[in-house]
């Protein structure tokens, strides 16, 4: 962590029991886009109240996949750019998928094309400028309310894109805790794990910094304590409001920072194997806090915050939190053979997440062995 250091995040944060006030009050009259899902009756009510409280939709965005990808976006992107009325706002009632497809469509000027030519560097940040921005998360996880990129998936290329761009900070993020009450354990979970990813990922990190540190060892900290009781208890609404408190702090650290090693080695479990995110990128978190001890002051004092002094019995804890909740650490698990699991690896290390990593390739074999 350097002496000399910068931290920035321009969104607005709300933290409230009623989101649907809070939509209203924050498109303030615009005319909108509404984007979330269409699979389950929630949102169906969502759309509902929404259009009751704010007035009717310019248009409403619903085929939302679990990993936004070319062929997915394409259709959204159509529907988006059919509006009588272009928006002023989008409005992103969701998950990170719902986060991350609003993204998209707010530079897309209602043609994917757009999108994927700045994606493939065929066309440059001024082609189209992005509109603004209202997130509302309802699995706490993402951390894409009060971050400037999108995760995007070329499934037919087996390719990860992230989609970056200052302008792409949403207006406003809503956090209300009650929004994901109703969603399942299984997702809960994994959510959840991609919050510890990312606090812990923003800590061994060659971008680290003082204010990064604090929101991520108070994310790890509170998530590492309320998720386990969280999964048990699903109804229970202040456990909610810790796991989305965790979530949003995580959230602003690695806005800053980006994440790192274990982020680089998911995206090939999750284009090759199919492991849900949160799992692919939190299996390997103890082998990655096992080889950057001892590699830099910083870190360690920030580890040390979470997980006391000791650092080698803090990452067997954190092992052992993995595989109480069911996470097995073991990556051939997941259905990879150790030589395809060393050559991806290697392949990580060597991406724009991989070289946030302040650890080395030995270091982690050795750890990760």
């Amino acid at each position: 962590m350097s002496n000399s250091w910068k931290y920035g995040n321009p969104v607005e944060v709300t933290f409230c029991g009623d989101a649907v006030a809070a939509v209203a009050d924050k498109v303030a009259g615009r005319g909108y886009c509404l984007v979330t899902y269409n699979d389950h009756p929630y949102f169906d009510d969502i759309v509902a109240a929404i259009s009751a409280r704010v007035g009717t939709p310019a248009v409403v965005v619903r085929e939302v996949e679990p990993n936004p990808s070319f062929n997915g976006l394409r259709g959204l992107c159509r529907t988006f750019g059919s509006a009588a009325t272009p928006p002023e706002v989008i409005v992103a009632f969701g998950g990170g998928s719902v986060i991350d497809s609003a993204k998209a469509l707010a530079v897309s000027n209602g043609d994917f094309a757009n999108v994927q030519g700045f994606l493939e560097g065929r066309k440059g940040a001024e082609a189209v400028k992005a509109m603004p921005i209202i997130a509302v998360p309802t699995t706490f996880g993402t951390g894409s309310e009060v971050t400037s990129w999108a995760t995007i998936w070329d499934t037919d290329a087996r390719k990860k894109y992230s989609l970056n761009r200052p302008d792409l900070y949403p207006e406003h993020a809503i956090i209300d805790p009650s929004t994901s009450l109703g969603v399942p354990r299984g997702l809960t979970l994994a959510t959840g794990l991609d919050t510890l990813s990312h606090a812990l990922e923003s800590i061994w990190n060659v971008n680290a910094n003082p204010v990064s540190a604090n929101h991520a060892i108070f994310a790890a900290s509170e998530l590492i304590d309320a998720l386990p009781r969280l999964v048990d208890d699903l109804g229970n609404l202040e456990l909610r409001t810790r796991v989305a408190r965790a979530s949003l702090f995580a959230g602003l650290a690695f806005s800053n920072t980006k994440t790192a090693l274990a982020h680089s080695l998911s995206y090939y479990l999750t284009l090759h194997h199919g492991t849900v995110h949160g799992i692919a990128c939190s299996f390997m978190l103890p082998a990655v806090m096992r080889s950057v001890i001892g590699q830099n002051a910083a870190c360690d004092q920030a580890l040390a915050r979470i997980f006391g002094d000791d650092l080698a019995a803090g990452a067997d804890r954190l092992d052992a939190f993995l595989t109480g909740l069911g996470v097995s650490t073991d990556a051939t698990d997941y259905g990879v053979t150790r030589e395809n699991w060393l050559a991806a690896i290697d392949d990580a290390l060597d991406g724009e997440r991989g070289r946030n990593f302040i650890g080395t390739r030995d270091a982690f074999l050795s750890s990760a062995a």
